[in-house]
């Protein structure tokens, strides 16, 4: 039985690791795309396109332009790739809980590995008290209700159409590369100092610093799937909590609610006990293949159809961006370039 279980448990780990590989892989062929597509409108050529997907990476323009739909009715196409692929990454919260942090994102990703490379150093992570990791998990959601506020609450119709098409927007995707081309040295730190506490402290940044994962927690509470736990059968070896890398109080909860659940499958992989412990839509058993299946399809699906129905490129001309890079720099460029 044993046997058994550590090969469903290498199993089930290994399909998330190969849907984090896509979506890392992915990344960093947009990543590396948009920088030669940079580099060739510095150089005076259009030799390479502006990947789409880069807009992943601009979640408030996506947000603003998500609300500019709802109250206008109308997409913009500016960075409509953002408005979709802010919107799949909402779904998958809502329907598959926090799965997109433990899935999808790189970020949460690469913070995993860190505390793996950490839990090998020194044996064990570092659990912080209750009366720190509360208030530290609140500085996430602090964040992102400052957001939510300025842009939900109070930008109206006309503020949202100045903010999607101003220069400020229209050059974001630039503004992000030279952030970390021309990185200050106090930025580096921070960034430096990130990493480093991840490497004790699981998924520092993901747990207590990121707005986006906020949000998909916060809607993931909402989700009809479910960790459920069936106290009749439950042996009470607590091997579910001690293998949750949220430090979920799994072995006590008849259903897990918590909004830091990231369906690893980590703690279902962990029950000794065939039937205890399971991913549920409902009452039926969700597996981590069909799980992975899901979540792959509600990607594919929402970013084909933005593809099918022009949404997807920006209306961003090339002229336009080769205007942005040569003028970026100037002191006057949010009062000229918005107006081109």
């Amino acid at each position: 039985m044993k046997v058994e279980k550590r090969l469903k448990r290498a199993k089930t780990q290994k399909l998330r690791l190969l849907v984090q590989l896509f979506f890392a892989g992915a990344s960093i062929f947009t990543g590396w795309k948009f920088v030669l597509f940079v580099r060739s409108l510095e150089g005076g050529k259009t030799l390479v396109s502006r990947p789409p997907g880069v807009e992943a990476f601009l979640p408030l323009s996506g947000l603003v332009g998500l609300k500019y739909w709802v109250v206008a009715g109308i997409i913009n196409t500016i960075h409509p790739a953002a408005i979709f692929l802010l919107l799949t990454f909402l779904l998958m919260g809502l329907l598959l809980k926090r799965g997109f942090c433990s899935w999808v994102c790189p970020f949460g990703f690469l913070s995993e590995y860190l505390w793996k490379i950490g839990e090998k150093i020194f044996g064990r992570n570092l659990n912080l008290s209750r009366g720190l990791d509360y208030p530290l998990r609140s500085i996430k959601y602090l964040v992102l209700g400052l957001f939510l506020w300025d842009i939900l609450f109070r930008m109206n119709v006309d503020a949202l159409a100045s903010f999607i098409y101003g220069s400020y927007n229209r050059a974001a995707d630039i503004k992000m590369l030279l952030f970390f081309e021309r990185i200050s040295s106090f930025s580096f730190w921070v960034i430096i100092s990130f990493i480093v506490l991840s490497i004790p402290i699981k998924n520092f940044w993901c747990r207590y610093l990121c707005p986006y994962g906020a949000l998909v927690g916060f809607l993931g509470l909402f989700s009809p799937m479910k960790i459920k736990r069936n106290p009749a059968t439950c042996i009470d070896c607590n091997l579910c909590t001690e293998a949750c890398p949220s430090s979920i109080k799994v072995h006590i909860a008849k259903t897990v609610h918590s909004d830091e659940c990231n369906a690893c499958f980590r703690c279902v992989d962990a029950c000794p006990v065939p039937d205890t412990l399971d991913m549920k839509l409902g009452r039926k058993r969700v597996s981590p293949f069909t799980y992975a299946l899901l979540l792959l399809a509600l990607f594919f699906l929402i970013t084909g159809l933005a593809r099918i129905t022009g949404y997807w490129h920006s209306s961003i001309t090339q002229r336009e961006y080769k205007y942005i890079i040569k003028h970026i720099d100037d002191p006057e460029f949010s009062h000229r370039a918005g107006s081109r």
